[in-house]
């Protein structure tokens, strides 16, 4: 099917039209998931004064404890943090962080750029990974090859991600001494980007390995079922097989479920970075993270919560977007 000048921008205007409402959307469901955060870490068993004070919380007296708990609104209840918070967000102002004793923004400007590279990164290089193999693996159904990607696929979906990063530090830094094992930089040293790429190795191939198996057979699965249908067998009957088959018949419909499959990648990328990021002293937010949910740092927390589901609804909104300019048969409109 030759497709139209008038077919393009029709489909075109349509993602558009998607991503509009989806942002739309955004604004209610962010809002909502800010508020469930103060009140479910409202609940925490956590007592934040032991962060604040440290070692020096068992031999603090009761006046010291007040003092404390005074200076950071502590006892303030968590509907009259949520309203603070809005408020300073409303003016641009995200905060104060207790756990790190700096602007909620400098510790985002700071430590997001590690985790952002780290995720970015790993899905990008997950997703190209998983798309050729996928598509190698599904034209050669039952080969070796395809038995291969697909039993490695299946181990490394049921290995945790810590377990990836533990064994890489085992045997690549510490056994074979190839690589830096941890941090962004060696002890002592600013952060240059020599240094950042070469102590970033280990953590995107841990990331990335824990990233690629559901891609890849999804896209195995879709290309044996694109090999099968009337449209290729009738392509074959022309005489067009090989790359031509694969690049103009098969893969622009057999990647439509990966593309979709990445949406719902999102939250477990966002876990999987936290893991990762600590196995390997990565200097990104997994760190803080624990801090402020264990101190409860409502503003540090509640950044970071938000932060994490817009990528989500972010990603969703994209993939769901690129399927409907990609393919004319999907009309999605939320």
């Amino acid at each position: 099917m030759t497709l139209t000048r008038p077919d393009v921008d029709r489909r075109v205007r349509a993602a558009v039209r998607l991503l509009g409402v989806r942002a739309a959307i955004a604004v209610p469901v962010t809002v909502a998931v800010s508020a469930a955060m103060f009140a479910v870490a409202s609940l925490s068993p956590f007592d934040p004064l032991v962060a604040h004070l440290g070692a020096n919380y068992q031999t603090a007296t009761q006046s010291q404890r007040e003092a404390v708990r005074a200076a950071y609104d502590i006892e303030q209840p968590w509907w009259q943090a949520w309203i603070d918070w809005m408020s300073g967000v409303l003016r641009g102002d995200l905060g104060w962080s207790s756990t790190q004793s700096q602007a909620v923004t400098t510790v985002l400007t700071e430590r997001m750029p590690f985790t952002l590279a780290l995720s970015g990164l790993a899905l990008m290089t997950a997703a190209i990974s998983a798309i050729l193999l996928g598509c190698i693996a599904g034209m050669r159904r039952g080969g070796v090859l395809d038995r291969l990607c697909t039993g490695l696929a299946v181990i490394c979906a049921a290995v945790p991600p810590f377990v990836i990063s533990l064994a890489l530090v085992a045997v690549v830094a510490v056994g074979l001494r190839w690589l830096p094992a941890s941090g962004a930089s060696d002890p002592g040293d600013d952060y240059t980007v020599g240094g950042v790429l070469t102590h970033g190795v280990l953590p995107l191939i841990a990331l990335t390995v824990s990233q690629i198996p559901w891609l890849l057979l999804t896209m195995r699965t879709a290309v044996v079922q694109a090999c099968g249908s009337d449209a290729v067998r009738a392509a074959r009957a022309r005489g067009i097989h090989g790359w031509a088959l694969l690049r103009g018949h098969i893969a622009p419909v057999s990647v439509l479920p990966t593309l979709a499959l990445l949406g719902t990648r999102l939250p477990e990328l966002i876990a999987g970075a936290a893991i990762v990021e600590t196995v390997f002293g990565w200097p990104g937010m997994a760190a803080v993270l624990v801090e402020s949910a264990a101190a409860l740092d409502f503003p540090l927390l509640a950044a970071l919560t938000v932060g994490s589901a817009l990528a989500v609804l972010a990603g969703s909104a994209l993939s769901d977007a690129a399927a409907v300019a990609l393919d004319p048969r999907i009309g999605l409109t939320a």
